[in-house]
């Protein structure tokens, strides 16, 4: 409930920066239209040419779309800002403000920064998800519903951890920036779903860049073709990396000497 009211209140803060520059609500407004409209003709493109995509057909695969583009959103909503900014303090000693304060030093620089107008993402998302889900031929129930919120849930804590992990080799490293563009370019391999690549690339984007547990997962349970064993791979993998997070994030912090030593 402690954190819960500490990051309502950095919410608030934030908001009240973000408010202060409304036109980029109509920019981000339409960087998402144009950005959504892109994805949507590609799609059409491909199924012009084919009825279905190694067993996902257009309905399925235009949730698999909405997913990346809403957690594409949070992502650019919380999680980069803060880890950006945790990034910039590491490297230039500012870090030592965050330290020093009565709470969870990890918690605090993972919920300080939010980008307010960058939610248009995730109504866009979640508009592209409800249309993908209206064009599927079988009913989704309540049980695939609630395993599909948990799965997402489940998704965007483990990019969050991996986002966490790259901002934490700050302390060793000077520019991370690289790294964090790669993901970017690599996170639009999200829009389509990990059983079309080749074995290699699959690994890859599952337990490297983890983009099948936070995208295709979720999108497996809500078309009925996700299996428990995936399930339990899911939640294990989220929760050792959880756990390896923390201990990463004190490692970090022992090699960090701040402006003030």
């Amino acid at each position: 409930m402690r954190i819960g009211r500490l990051a309502w209140l950095f919410f608030k803060v934030g908001s009240l920066n973000e408010l202060q520059y409304r036109a980029n609500f109509f920019i981000q407004l339409l960087q998402s239209a144009v950005s959504v409209g892109v994805a949507l003709v590609v799609l059409a493109l491909v199924y012009a040419q084919t009825p279905e995509l190694n067993g996902w057909n257009e309905s399925e695969l235009m949730i698999v779309l909405g997913i990346q583009i809403l957690l594409g959103g949070v992502i650019r909503t919380t999680i980069q800002p803060n880890m950006q900014r945790l990034m910039e303090e590491v490297r230039d000693g500012r870090l030592d403000f965050a330290l020093t304060k009565p709470e969870d030093s990890q918690v605090l620089v993972s919920i300080r920064n939010v980008q307010i107008w960058r939610a248009v993402d995730v109504i866009a998302g979640a508009a592209v998800l409800a249309y993908g889900i209206d064009g599927l031929d079988a009913s989704v129930g309540v049980g695939n519903m609630l395993l599909f919120l948990g799965l997402l849930l489940l998704g965007a804590v483990t990019i969050y951890c991996f986002w966490l992990v790259i901002a934490t080799l700050a302390f060793w490293i000077v520019n991370v920036w690289e790294i964090i563009e790669l993901f970017d370019g690599i996170y639009q391999a999200g829009r389509w779903p990990t059983s079309i690549f080749p074995g290699w690339l699959r690994f890859g984007v599952t337990f490297i860049f983890p983009l099948a547990f936070a995208i295709t997962v979720p999108a497996e349970a809500i078309t009925s073709r996700l299996d428990w064993s995936t399930v339990g791979i899911a939640v294990g993998f989220a929760v050792v990396l959880f756990v390896f997070t923390r201990w990463w994030w004190g490692f970090g912090l022992r090699r960090y000497s701040g402006a003030s030593a």
